[in-house]
C-alpha cells in the first residue's frame, strides 16, 4: 500500500485540513498521543519522548539510544534546573556556539548518538543555563505542552497527518504551517532537491536528493483522490571513511590530544591523519557539489560539536553558518552509511498518518494536559548575598625585611633551645636591631602565648637564659597576653587577687630551679622592678637563705638515716632474745606421697592455701631465709 508524500499531497486532502490543536484551547499545538491504532500506511512511529521535542521512534532500540543521546541529556539536566527543552536543532546550535573545541561521533558502532564527545560541552550548556535569570511572564501559570518535531493536521472525520516542522521554513509561525504545506505542493522548475550529510566516527556519508517531479513530468494535483506515487530520486551520492577513532577506548584523537597533551605513537599519528584527510575530503566533495547545492531548498547535516565547521565557514565554503536552509535530522539517526541516508530520507518526506475520531483525540487531549507537570510559582528573588571580605594577599617583603625577619626567627630558636653562648654572641652583635630586651615578639613569629623573651625563656624550661635575659635588666612585670586575654583562666565568681596573680612570667615557671632564678634577682637587684606586687614573685632568695636551706635538708637527711640505723639494731636486737630452737627434737618425717618443699612439709601446704603464686613465693623466700639463719646460729 503506498505512502503520503508530503509533496504529493492530493487536493482534496489538502482542502478538509485544519491544524490540530489541543481541545482546551492552547493555541500551541500538541504532540500526538502515541497509540497503536494506525493505518497500516502509515510510518509514524509508535513511541515518543515526554522531555524531547520531536523525539519519536519506531521501536525500542532507537528509543534507547536516544536516552543515551546528548540532546536528551541536556533537555532532562535543564528540566530538573526549571528550564525549558530545546529541539535538536537548537540544541546542535547551543552546542555551535560553544568556544571550545569539541569532537564529533567518536563511536564506530551503529548507534547515532556520540559516546562522549560532548559531555563537556552539556555540562558548560547547563551551568550557563543555571546563570542565566528567567523573566517572569503572566503565563508562567499556564501549562504549555512541550513542542513536538511533527506539526500535526486534522481530516475530518478521522484522519490525521504529521509533517516534520523541519521541513518548513523558520520564519512559519505556527498558524502558518498549513499554508506552507499547500505552497509545497506547487511545481516548482527542475523539482524541489535536498541535500543531505552525516559525519561521525571517521564515517561519511553524502548525497543530493530530489524529493519532487518538475512541473512538466508530472501534475502534483490530481483530477481523482487517490495517493500519488512516491517521488525521489538520488542525483549525487558519496560514502568513505578515515581511520580517526581510538579503537575500544572511544574519543577521537583530537578529543584525546586536547585532554592529554599530543601522544607520540604511531596510531596516534595515524588517527592525526585520518581526520585531516577526512577534512579534506569531505570539503572537496563539497567544492564538487557546490551547484547542486546551491540549487537545494533544505540542507540536513548531522554532526556533532567541531565536525559541523568542516561543513562551513572557511575560505571557499559552499555552505555558511547563517544559512537558513540549514537543518538537522529531527530523529536519532545511525552510523553514516548509504542506506542510512535512504532511510533518513524516507521518514522525512512521508507524512506520519494516524486514524482516531473526534471524540477519541479530545480524551486523548484532555488526558494529555492531566498529565503535563503543574506550573511552578513564581520565583522569589532572592536576598542579596553578603559579600565575603576578599582574603588579604600575602604582602611582598623587601629584601631588608626579609632579613630582619631571619633574625627574629633565629634569636627565638636560642631562646626557646637554650643556646646560652650563642644567644650572647648574637645579642651583642644585633640586639641593636631588636629594640631593646623587652622587645614584643612579631606575631609572624606564631608564639601566641608569650609577648617578651623573658616569657618565652621562662616557658621553655631554660633557667640559665632566663638568668641572662634578667641580668639584662628585662621587664618581669609585662602581662602575659594569652592570660590577659582569656581572663586568666579563672571561672566567673573567683577573686580578682588569683586573675591577677595568673598574668606574668614568674607565672609561666613550671620548675622550682626557674622560680629560684627570679627569687635570686629579687633578692641581688631589689630595686629594679616590683619583684612582690606587679612581678608576683613570693618572696627573695638570697645566699645565706641557700645555704640555710642547704643545711636544713642535709641535717634532715642525716635524722633519716640515724633512725633507720636505730630501727635495724633494735630488729638485730630482738633476733638475740629468740629462743634458740632445739634441734635435738626430732622433726616429723614428711609423707612420701607429697611434695616435699623447702622450708616446710607437706602439712603447711594448708596454710597457704587460697594464696596467689606471688604471696606463695614470698612466704616460702622468708621461709628458706628462717632456715639459712638456723643453720648459721648452729
Amino acid at each position: 500500500m503506498s505512502a503520503y508524500y508530503v509533496y504529493s499531497l492530493s487536493s482534496e486532502l489538502l482542502q478538509s485540513l485544519i491544524p490540530r490543536n489541543l481541545s482546551a484551547g492552547d493555541n500551541q499545538q500538541a504532540p500526538e498521543p502515541p497509540s497503536s491504532e494506525v493505518s497500516p500506511s502509515s510510518t509514524s512511529a509508535t513511541i515518543s519522548c515526554n522531555i524531547c521535542l520531536g523525539a519519536t521512534f519506531s521501536d525500542i532500540n532507537e528509543q534507547r539510544t536516544h536516552f543515551r543521546s546528548d540532546w536528551h541529556r541536556y533537555n532532562v539536566k535543564s528540566r530538573l534546573n526549571g528550564g525549558q527543552s530545546v529541539s535538536e536543532s537548537d540544541f546542535n546550535q547551543l552546542i555551535d556556539a560553544l568556544e571550545e573545541s569539541l569532537s564529533g561521533s567518536e563511536s564506530s558502532s551503529e548507534e547515532g548518538t556520540d559516546s562522549g564527545s560532548d559531555r563537556d560541552a552539556v555540562s558548560t550548556l547547563v551551568n550557563k543555563n543555571k546563570l542565566r535569570t528567567r523573566s517572569i511572564s503572566p503565563e508562567a501559570s499556564v501549562r504549555r505542552a512541550p513542542r513536538n518535531a511533527l506539526s500535526w493536521f486534522h481530516s475530518p472525520p478521522s484522519t490525521q497527518i504529521g509533517v516534520y516542522r523541519a521541513l518548513f521554513p523558520f520564519d512559519t509561525p505556527e498558524d502558518g504551517h498549513l499554508q506552507a504545506l499547500k505552497n509545497m505542493q506547487k511545481p516548482v522548475s527542475g523539482g524541489r532537491s535536498w541535500a543531505m550529510f552525516m559525519v561521525a566516527g571517521g564515517h561519511f556519508a553524502g548525497a543530493i536528493v530530489r524529493v519532487s517531479k518538475t512541473g512538466e513530468d508530472d501534475e502534483v494535483y490530481h483530477k481523482k483522490p487517490k495517493k500519488p506515487v512516491p517521488d525521489t530520486e538520488v542525483l549525487r551520492h558519496k560514502t568513505f571513511h578515515r581511520y580517526t577513532t581510538r579503537r575500544k577506548q572511544g574519543g577521537s584523537q583530537s578529543l584525546n590530544d586536547n585532554a592529554k597533551g599530543n601522544a607520540k605513537s604511531a596510531g596516534a599519528q595515524l588517527r592525526r591523519y585520518g581526520e585531516q584527510a577526512l577534512r579534506d575530503d569531505i570539503r572537496k566533495l563539497l567544492t564538487d557539489w557546490e551547484e547542486e547545492i546551491h540549487d537545494c531548498e533544505l540542507i540536513f547535516i548531522r554532526a556533532s560539536g567541531a565536525n559541523r565547521k568542516i561543513f562551513m565557514d572557511y575560505d571557499g565554503a559552499s555552505i555558511f553558518k547563517g544559512d537558513e536552509r540549514l537543518r538537522t535530522f529531527p530523529f536519532p539517526t545511525r552510523r553514516p552509511t548509504q542506506s542510512e541516508l535512504s532511510r533518513c530520507l524516507q521518514e522525512l518526506s512521508r507524512v506520519k498518518v494516524s486514524h482516531f475520531t473526534e471524540e477519541v483525540l479530545r480524551a486523548q487531549d484532555e488526558a494529555y494536559l492531566a498529565s503535563l507537570p503543574k506550573p511552578k510559582p513564581l520565583p522569589v528573588e532572592p536576598a542579596p548575598a553578603v559579600l565575603e571580605k576578599p582574603k588579604a594577599k600575602p604582602v611582598k617583603l623587601s629584601k631588608e625585611e626579609e632579613a630582619f625577619r631571619e633574625k627574629w626567627q633565629r634569636l627565638v630558636e636560642m631562646v626557646s633551645k637554650g643556646r646560652l653562648e650563642p644567644l650572647k654572641a648574637f645579642w651583642e652583635r644585633e640586639g641593636h636591631n631588636f629594640g631593646g630586651i623587652d622587645a614584643r615578639i612579631p606575631e609572624w613569629i606564631g608564639e601566641k602565648r608569650v609577648a617578651t623573651l623573658l616569657q618565652l625563656a621562662t616557658q621553655s624550661g631554660q633557667d640559665d637564659a632566663v638568668n641572662w635575659i634578667l641580668e639584662m635588666h628585662a621587664d618581669p612585670t609585662v602581662p602575659v597576653p594569652h592570660l590577659e586575654l582569656e581572663g586568666n583562666g579563672a571561672e566567673e565568681g573567683e577573686e580578682p587577687d588569683l586573675k591577677r596573680r595568673l598574668s606574668t612570667a614568674y607565672d609561666l615557671a613550671q620548675t622550682r630551679s626557674i622560680r629560684d632564678v627570679f627569687r635570686r634577682n629579687a633578692g641581688a637587684h631589689p630595686d629594679w622592678w616590683d619583684w612582690f606586687g606587679a612581678a608576683h614573685v613570693p618572696s627573695a632568695l638570697s645566699r645565706e637563705m641557700e645555704d640555710e636551706r642547704d643545711e636544713k635538708k642535709k641535717a634532715r637527711r642525716k635524722g633519716l638515716k640515724d633512725r633507720v640505723k636505730d630501727r635495724e639494731a633494735k630488729e638485730k636486737e630482738k633476733e638475740k632474745d629468740k629462743p634458740a630452737v632445739d634441734e635435738s627434737m626430732p622433726i616429723a618425717p614428711a609423707p612420701s606421697n607429697g611434695p616435699r618443699k623447702l622450708g616446710g612439709g607437706a602439712g603447711d601446704m594448708a596454710g597457704i592455701a587460697g594464696l596467689t603464686p606471688e604471696m606463695r613465693v614470698k612466704i616460702e623466700r622468708e621461709r628458706r631465709a628462717r632456715a639459712a639463719e638456723a643453720r648459721l646460729r648452729k
